[in-house]
């Protein structure tokens, strides 16, 4: 375990490799000593429908879709907060895992309708654990809570520099690396 946790928030624009990133990321990491989770579009005949997650053990299921119901919604979507609650939100409990890095893909108005996924993220941004999330570019509320905190890096991705943020994170993450 490093010294020091890290905690690297990924901002950019929607459609700039935030998640592209992250998947790179991990791919790299020992997989034994990270838990998380991340989010896909879920396209339909070339039109986006709504939002899958998954998580770093490959369960998996729907965030968000047009098709379901839910009293709550971002835009015309809806969204599954308690199935989100049930399936994602204990992996990201730092008193139950032995994880080392939590991965959050993303931290974002359809995430942020569950106050037990604020809770957990708040936990994990006081504990002595590193973690590497995306986070919507724009929002109040708790997405800027989290970017105000102290000892975060924000770094901004764009799909000019994203190959050498994608290392710059590496050697950051380096304490995680596979073994070879």
């Amino acid at each position: 375990m490093v010294s020091k946790p890290v905690k690297i928030l990924l901002t950019g624009l929607p459609g700039c490799g935030k998640t592209t990133a992250v998947m790179r990321i991990i791919e790299k990491l020992d997989q034994s000593k990270i838990a998380g989770f991340y989010t896909q579009e879920i396209r339909e005949a070339d039109k986006r429908k709504g939002f899958s997650w998954t998580r770093l053990d490959g369960a998996d299921g729907i965030l968000a879709h047009v098709d379901i119901r839910s009293h709550l919604s971002v835009g015309k979507y809806r969204v599954d907060v308690l199935g989100f609650e049930e399936s994602v939100v204990p992996v990201l409990d730092v008193q139950q895992s032995n994880a080392e890095l939590f991965v959050i893909d993303e931290i974002g108005k359809m995430e942020c309708l569950s106050e037990k996924f604020v809770a957990a993220v708040r936990q994990l941004f006081a504990s002595n654990k590193s973690v590497l999330t995306t986070i919507a570019k724009r929002g109040a509320g708790f997405v800027s809570e989290i970017k105000r905190l102290p000892d975060t890096q924000l770094l901004n991705l764009t799909p000019s520099n994203r190959d050498q943020l994608i290392e710059q994170i590496l050697q950051t993450l380096s304490f995680l690396k596979k073994p070879v």
